[in-house]
C-alpha cells in the first residue's frame, strides 16, 4: 500500500483507447480535478495488474485503483463517491438532493454502462460469430431503451436533478462511451448534456492530463503512434 500525503491512482500503461480517456481511470481524474485534489498517477502494465500486489487492493484485477494513507479503493464509482462526501462541490448540501445525486451515480454504473459495455463484449468478442448481428442488435434495443428513459428524465435541463453533481459526473462519462455514435446521435438532449459536462474546466484539465500521460508513457517506450490518436 502507498503511504502518501496525496491521493495515487492507477493507470494502464499501454492506453487502450489511444489516449481518448475511456478508461475508467478518467473519471476519477475528473472527480480529482473537481475537487481541486493534486494527484499522482502509476501505471500499471496488464501483467502488472494480474499480479498479487496490485490484486491486493483490486481483487479483479483492473483499474483504476486509489491510495490515501491508509485509504485503499477499487471500483471507480467507490472511489468518486469517496472524493464527493470528503470535499464539497461534488454532492449538494440538502440530504434529499444528495441521496438523489447518489442514485444517480449508482444509475449510472449499473444500469446504463452494463448495456454499453455488453454491446462493447460483443463487437471485440464476436464478431465472426454466426449470431453476431443478432446479438449486436439485442444490446442496441438495450441500450436504446436506456438512453430512451434518461432522455425523458432530463427533458430540456442542463443537469439530471439541479446542479451539476457526482451523479452527471458518472452518467455523462458512461455515456462518453458512445462517442458520436448513431445511438447517442438520436438523442440530441443527451449529446448536449455530454458536451456541457466536457466542456467544464476540470473535465478539460483531466483529460489534458490524461492524454499526457499515456503520450509521455508512449514516448518512453518508443511506441508507434495508434491510429486517430495524433
Amino acid at each position: 500500500m502507498t503511504l502518501s500525503t496525496r491521493p495515487t491512482i492507477t493507470a494502464f500503461e499501454r492506453s487502450p483507447d489511444g489516449g481518448q480517456g475511456l478508461a475508467r481511470d478518467m473519471r476519477v481524474r475528473w472527480a480529482l480535478e473537481e475537487v481541486g485534489e493534486p494527484y499522482d498517477v502509476r501505471p500499471v502494465s496488464f501483467a502488472a495488474m494480474k499480479a498479487p500486489a496490485h490484486r491486493s487492493i483490486q481483487p479483479f484485477g483492473q483499474i483504476p485503483t486509489f491510495e490515501e494513507g491508509e485509504v485503499a479503493l477499487f471500483e471507480s464509482g467507490a472511489i468518486v463517491l469517496h472524493l464527493a462526501t470528503r470535499h464539497d462541490g461534488l454532492l449538494p448540501a440538502d440530504p434529499a438532493a444528495r441521496v438523489r445525486a447518489i442514485g444517480w451515480m449508482f444509475a449510472a454504473v449499473a444500469t446504463v454502462e452494463p448495456a454499453i459495455t455488453d454491446r462493447e463484449a460483443a463487437e471485440y468478442l464476436e464478431p465472426e460469430a454466426p449470431w453476431f448481428a443478432a446479438r449486436l442488435r439485442a444490446a442496441e434495443d438495450r441500450i436504446g431503451g436506456r438512453l430512451a428513459d434518461l432522455s425523458r428524465r432530463l427533458g430540456a435541463a442542463d443537469w439530471l436533478d439541479g446542479a451539476f453533481s457526482a451523479g452527471d459526473l458518472m452518467m455523462a462519462d458512461v455515456l462518453r462511451r458512445l462517442g458520436g455514435s448513431a445511438l447517442l446521435a438520436g438523442y440530441p438532449n443527451l449529446g448536449a448534456y455530454v458536451d456541457r459536462a466536457e466542456a467544464r474546466p476540470a473535465f478539460r484539465r483531466a483529460f489534458a492530463a490524461q492524454r499526457a500521460f499515456f503520450e509521455a508513457h508512449r514516448a518512453a517506450r518508443q511506441d508507434p503512434p495508434r491510429p486517430g490518436s495524433e
